[in-house]
């Protein structure tokens, strides 16, 4: 496998979509050594020129070639954006790293998280491809619609959840909405199914992927927010008042 020539056609097309602090901070995060400087005076940009010393300072670590590649791997997804994820796997696969790693890598970080079922079937497999903008954008879709049809409304996204979780005059209730602290976590949950509309819905319905990014993090940690939310609805009792 020629790990020179995955870094510099990593490096080139990443030259103009992330920042050194942000190679190095992943870096550090992935790594367990230092950079070392390899020179080559074809390479200009300062970013690729890192991308490029990082690869080639891996490729030198004394570890097992799927322990290496796993690195690589991981170290290349996480500096990319979501919209070069693809033609950074096709630089890996032709190079050789067997694109099973990012399937394997993948499916591990999402069973890790016992999402709820609802997550697990609308948006596992776009997980695994590493399409993290349409899984979240999915799961909220779901959630949308299902709490639209348990509470019987007509309502839709941000003013459908402010209307139906409401400890006073929504039909969806976690609590028995009596004490002040029913009430609290009764309006909670109205007010965090309203942000995920707002904030996240919204956007992903709204804006193009290319323009709107998803890091694998952000999206994991997203669906982990929404299967607390398909719980939470999972558990709620229809009431008409």
């Amino acid at each position: 496998m020629s790990y020179r020539l995955i870094a510099t056609q990593v490096g080139d097309l990443l030259k103009y979509d992330t920042s050194i602090n942000e190679i190095e901070r992943l870096a550090s995060s992935l790594f367990r050594f230092r950079r070392e400087s390899f020179p080559n005076e074809a390479i200009t940009s300062q970013r690729a020129k890192l991308v490029y010393d990082w690869i080639l300072t891996l490729a030198r670590q004394e570890l097992s070639a799927e322990e290496r590649d796993q690195l690589l791997l991981r170290f290349c997804r996480a500096i990319s954006p979501e919209q070069h994820r693809g033609a950074v796997d096709r630089i890996l696969s032709d190079a050789g790293v067997s694109l099973a790693l990012v399937n394997r890598e993948n499916h591990e970080a999402f069973l890790s998280r016992d999402l709820h079922p609802q997550v697990v079937k609308h948006s596992q497999s776009l997980f695994l491809q590493g399409n993290f903008f349409h899984a979240v954008f999915e799961a909220a879709k779901v959630y949308n619609k299902q709490v639209r049809e348990k509470a019987r409304s007509a309502k839709d996204g941000q003013p459908l959840m402010l209307e139906v979780w409401g400890w006073e005059k929504g039909v969806l209730k976690v609590t028995a909405c009596k004490s002040e602290t029913d009430k609290n976590v009764q309006d909670g949950i109205k007010f965090l199914s309203a942000g995920l509309m707002q904030a996240i819905r919204n956007p992903t319905a709204h804006e193009p992927a290319a323009d709107w990014p998803i890091s694998r993090q952000d999206c994991l940690d997203i669906l982990s927010f929404l299967s607390f939310l398909f719980r939470q609805l999972d558990t709620a009792v229809y009431f008409a008042g």
